[in-house]
């Protein structure tokens, strides 16, 4: 048995690795990006921006060569590159002469209800928050209002979104503060503006696990009341704000992943089409379903508008992940998304600069390599985007 002088050793040696760590990371940070450790987006071409648009490039140029619109950054060699906030400028420009309401601004429309995404699966390693976070991003650059909230104590969407939480969040300025039992503050005091237009942030942190602490004793005390409307009721606070809301769930069906349920609409299970992973996941679903029942007892209403899984980190020449995913797509029929996510040396790359495909620079891989990961992670969104689509009775 450990003595408490060792115990007492380790847990210095355990603070120190993290403080250094904190630090180190800092300095990556402002390596990453200087001068002030701020992200910011990257200009994408015309031709990127053109696709974002549903446009041809020709017609871009136009708009431009006509003064229609935000003027594009000319590079030396005579090319147009636009900002984000470019083109959901152009977004705003074109709907206004569009005849089909929403083909530039696919948001909703009078009746239509918010979005709430459960982003879930309770095995690390299953691509989680790497789905999360381009789902986010590409909604936003799609002309979508959203708002991505990090649900995970370990905050990796957090931290790609440019926020290190032991840096920037001292104080707070996570969910919990708008879910806790005491003095809950309004939800719109901890959402954060990212650098990316549509793009809003609540940021997560260890703080996180102080509700998995406290519900229980507030269960105790009868102060709980029907816990997992907590989220559903923060929210609501801001449904008018948004279309799409993305959760982040932590790996774990503890309480905020069940209040994350009861806030959802759409639920998105992520798969590593590997034979562990799939184990797993067998237990994931099984527990989550004996949940939704003590939940839905309890007089909450589980109905989800979706349910999909989505393959993640699908390797096509892999043969035994080919036949497990036959055998998922055989087993859940059209509840498995069309499109995979593949896994790619891009994606992880990228990842190694905090950053997400949408936000590193093509030059920085070859373009095949590139294109092959951009072309998968914007099918799975899209596909996404189309049953959001669907929804709202388009």
């Amino acid at each position: 048995m450990d003595t408490p002088d060792f115990q007492e050793h380790l847990n210095a040696v355990i603070r120190q690795h993290a403080e250094a760590l904190a630090v180190q990371l800092q300095n990556q940070r402002e390596n990453l990006f200087p001068p002030d450790a701020r992200k910011e987006m990257r200009r994408f071409t015309s031709g990127e921006a053109a696709a974002l648009l549903g446009v041809n490039d020709s017609y871009l140029r136009k708009l431009h060569l006509d003064g229609k619109g935000p003027a594009p950054e000319m590079t030396a060699g005579n090319r147009r590159l636009y900002s984000a906030q470019d083109i959901q400028d152009l977004r705003v420009l074109l709907e206004k002469t569009s005849r089909k309401p929403g083909d530039y601004l696919p948001g909703r429309r009078e009746g239509d209800h918010m979005q709430v995404i459960g982003v879930m699966n309770f095995k690390g390693g299953s691509g989680k928050t790497t789905t999360s976070a381009h789902l986010a991003q590409r909604l936003a650059l799609k002309g979508y209002r959203v708002l991505a909230i990090d649900l995970d104590p370990q905050a990796s969407l957090t931290a790609l979104h440019g926020v290190q939480p032991e840096i920037d969040l001292p104080d707070g300025g996570t969910l919990y503060d708008a879910i806790r039992y005491d003095n809950p503050v309004p939800i719109a005091e901890v959402i954060r503006k990212t650098y990316i237009p549509n793009l809003d942030l609540i940021p997560g942190n260890l703080e996180l696990m102080e509700f998995e602490h406290e519900t229980p004793r507030a269960l105790a005390q009868g102060s709980a009341g029907l816990f997992f409307f907590r989220v559903r009721e923060a929210l609501a606070q801001v449904e008018h704000d948004y279309d799409v809301v993305v959760l982040d769930c932590p790996p774990q069906l503890g309480f905020l992943t069940m209040s994350a349920l009861s806030a959802a609409t759409g639920v998105l299970v992520t798969i590593h089409p590997e034979m562990l992973d799939v184990m797993s996941m067998s237990q994931f679903l099984r527990m989550t379903a004996d949940l939704m029942d003590v939940i839905a007892e309890s007089g909450a209403d589980m109905s989800h508008d979706w349910m999909r899984y989505v393959l993640t980190r699908y390797e096509p020449t892999d043969a035994p992940q080919n036949r497990i995913v036959a055998f998922l797509r055989l087993m859940y029929g059209d509840k498995v998304l069309n499109a995979p996510m593949l896994k790619s040396t891009a994606i992880s790359d990228a990842g190694l600069t905090k950053q997400t495909l949408y936000e590193v620079e093509r030059s920085a891989f070859t373009r095949s390599t590139y294109d092959r990961a951009i072309e998968s992670v914007n099918a799975v969104n899209d596909e996404i985007s189309e049953l959001i689509q669907k929804v709202w009775g388009r």
